[in-house]
């Protein structure tokens, strides 16, 4: 069962020209779902991580499962004033303007390999943000994991030029 084909696109959403791709109609889909997981589960399986972290708030619903099936630890990155005890933070620019994420500062240990994870990857300004968080904590990023991949948007580019490893389920070209 491709993934791709249960990912609905909203033509002109949030904007004019813009093609959202839309992972709930894969998320709703009881295989779709369970693929989703176990073809991530199945690619890290064999490679030692420690946590999954992943990012508010579509990524919650892929990354604990993930852990789960792993047998790790689940971190989230929230955004602010969300996550109750003592956080770390860090802004990052979008289209218009800036947001911030943040992260418990006890969340990761210092050399603890970490799998970053996301529903979708279009600027890759969450992602990078995410990962300045982990290594700012002493993680080591194993990968930065998506269901979907929109590369002509130029967010993947921008992460592997940092040195980051990028793998997605599936890519759509355009915006």
């Amino acid at each position: 069962m491709p993934i791709k084909s249960r990912i609905r696109t909203i033509p002109h959403y949030p904007h004019e020209g813009i093609q959202f791709r839309d992972v709930t109609t894969l998320l709703k889909d009881p295989i779709g779902l369970r693929t989703t997981i176990q073809e991530i589960v199945t690619r890290y399986q064999p490679i030692k991580i420690d946590k999954v972290v992943a990012i508010e708030s579509r990524g919650f619903i892929v990354g604990a499962p993930v852990a789960y099936a792993l047998g790790v630890g689940f971190v989230p990155i929230r955004k602010p004033g969300k996550l109750p005890a003592e956080t770390i933070g860090c802004e990052y620019q979008l289209e218009y303007g800036s947001d911030r994420i943040e992260m418990h500062v006890d969340a990761i240990q210092r050399g603890e390999k970490i799998l970053l994870v996301d529903d979708l990857i279009a600027t890759g300004g969450t992602m990078e943000a995410a990962a300045k968080l982990v290594q700012e904590m002493g993680g080591e990023i194993v990968e930065c994991c998506f269901v979907v991949d929109l590369p002509d948007v130029g967010g993947r580019a921008k992460l592997e030029k940092q040195g980051l490893k990028i793998f997605s389920l599936c890519q759509f070209e355009g915006n």
